[in-house]
Order: C-alpha cells, then structure tokens, then sequence
C-alpha cells in the first residue's frame, strides 16, 4: 500500500482473520509487544461522543476505519500472533476524563489477563498535582510506566514547562518508564504525526539522564543522531520502540539502528490494531538480524526493562 500526505497510517484494516498467521519460526521464550492500546467498549460503541470530548481523540479516530480495539481484542491477536505479553499503552489525550477513563479500564484488564498485558497510564499534565495523583494512582494499581505520553497535545508549553518536573520526580521515586510519542522532522504527514521531532525531545533526555525513556516510532530518527557522540552518551536510559515501522521505513532501519544505538536500544512494538504484526515478523526476519539480536528485539531487552518472564 502506497501512501501520500493524506492518507493516515491509522487507517489500514487488518487481513482477514484467516490470513493472520506468524511468518517466523524463531523457537523464542517470549515475544513482548512493547506498544499497543486498547478502549473501552464504550468507547468502541460511542466514538462520536469522544470525537467531540477530546481534540487529540478526535485528531487520531474521527475517520471511522481508524481501529479501536478493547482488551479481548488485544488478547485474541497475541493469542494468534504468539505474543506473551503486550505494553498497554493510555494515549495522550488532551482531557483528563479520557485519560483516567481509559487507565481504570487498563488496570481492570490487567486484573482480568494476569501476566499478559502490562499497563502504562495516561494523565493531563495541566495540572502537576492532578497528573502526580494520577501516576501514583495507577502505580499502586501495578502500572509499570507513563504514556503514551504527546507533548503537542499534553505540554502545549512545552517539555520545560514546569509541570514536567513533578511528573518525573514521581516517575523516578516509583521507578517507572516514560514513553513518548515521536516524530520524523521529514517525511510523509499523517494524523497525530505532531511535531515532538528529535531536537525537541533531545532537551528532556538532557534535562533528565536518570529515568528509563522509551521514544516510540524509533524516536523520530533519534538514534541516527547517535552518530555524534555527545548525543550517544545522553542516550544511556533511552530506548526505541519499532511503533508503525512498516508506514515509516524500510526493513533497514533495524540494522541501522542496532549500528548506531545498540541492539540493546531497541524493543519490538506493534502499536496494534494499527497494522499486523506479521509485517513486522516478515521485516525482522529479512533484516538481517542475528538469532540473538532477534531474541533481544523480540523480548530480551523488553523483559529485562520491565522486570518480567525470563530475559
């Protein structure tokens, strides 16, 4: 499928069920999707009332082939696609009432699918003591980590707005991951693409070395950077995640990535129900990967990060 400036990646329906299948025979102990998200079905069943509570909701699924799943969903296609365990990811909602909807719903689904779906919550960053509230709510839950997290949506002012700082103090006091969303600075647009580009996000890597970052969508082509060497060595808690890869990229970016970063850098994310991950599963086996590098994408660096199965 070829795609121009106005189609969004939101927007491909997955294969018939019978046609999904996994192309790989790699025998591993675990397959972890580091990024995927999940609604309610009332969500589901009213996606007009949301359209007009959220602009950002608004901005990613007011087309009505953009996919909204619920956890059973979920499960069915790790089920199919042979995946262990999946990141549940909020969204970076711009209201609050969303965000706190969809974490009771994750904490709920976390419940009913133990040792399957591992939470990240959501929050309005608007207000610092609501946001701290929110996170420390949801880590008493079980959640492992905060995102998707959308700095054009959820910091209008900024990643050195104040509020940030309260946020990562608690993100560092509960040990927990940041995940953001990121941008390419180039490239084809898409709905939600925003504009947290590399030199954005660079800041608060800088700003804050100590806490686990994960920058989803290959951090916007923020490994390339790694090329000069301050930006490597800022880098030490930064990871990527391969979100929508097959919209962005070519197969090569795993082994540019792996060059540049390090194998140890990069967790495999589907961000289903956007596409199948058997696109991603055909572009890892013909990248090139070594049967390690493929267990580390696939779960090794995922586990050990998350402190789960046997990586």
């Amino acid at each position: 499928m070829e795609m121009n400036d106005t189609i969004g990646y939101l927007y491909l329906p997955e294969p018939p069920l019978l046609e999904r299948k996994p192309d790989h025979c790699y025998n591993l102990a675990m397959i972890v999707d580091f990024h995927t998200h999940i609604f309610p079905p009332s969500v589901k069943a009213e996606r007009e009332k949301f359209l007009k509570l959220d602009t950002t909701f608004a901005e990613l699924y007011s087309s009505p082939k953009a996919i909204i799943a619920t956890a059973d969903e979920l499960i069915a296609s790790m089920d199919r696609d042979e995946v262990d365990v999946s990141v549940v990811l909020n969204g970076g909602w711009s209201t609050q009432e969303l965000c706190v909807e969809i974490n009771d719903y994750i904490l709920e689904s976390m419940e009913r699918f133990p040792g399957r779906l591992t939470g990240f919550c959501g929050t309005s960053l608007e207000s610092a003591e609501t946001a701290v509230k929110e996170i420390e709510r949801c880590a008493r839950g079980g959640m492992k980590g905060v995102g998707e997290l959308r700095p054009d949506s959820q910091l209008p002012r900024g990643l050195e707005a104040d509020t940030i700082e309260p946020v990562i103090d608690v993100i560092r006091e509960r040990n927990l991951i940041l995940l953001l969303h990121t941008s390419e600075p180039a490239g084809h647009q898409y709905p939600g693409k925003g504009k947290a580009t590399p030199d954005v996000i660079y800041s608060l890597i800088t700003r804050f070395r100590d806490i686990r970052l994960v920058c989803a969508h290959w951090g916007g082509g923020l490994p390339f950077y790694a090329l000069m060497p301050e930006v490597k060595d800022a880098m030490t808690n930064v990871y990527f995640d391969t979100a929508a890869s097959p919209f962005l990229y070519t197969e090569k970016v795993y082994r540019q990535v792996i060059e540049l970063a390090g194998v140890e850098k990069v967790l495999f994310g589907s961000d289903y129900p956007l596409l199948p991950r058997k696109r991603f599963y055909r572009e890892i086996e013909s990248a090139g990967l070594s049967p390690d590098e493929r267990e580390m994408v696939l779960s090794g660096n995922a586990s050990r990060l998350l402190g789960i199965g046997t990586g």
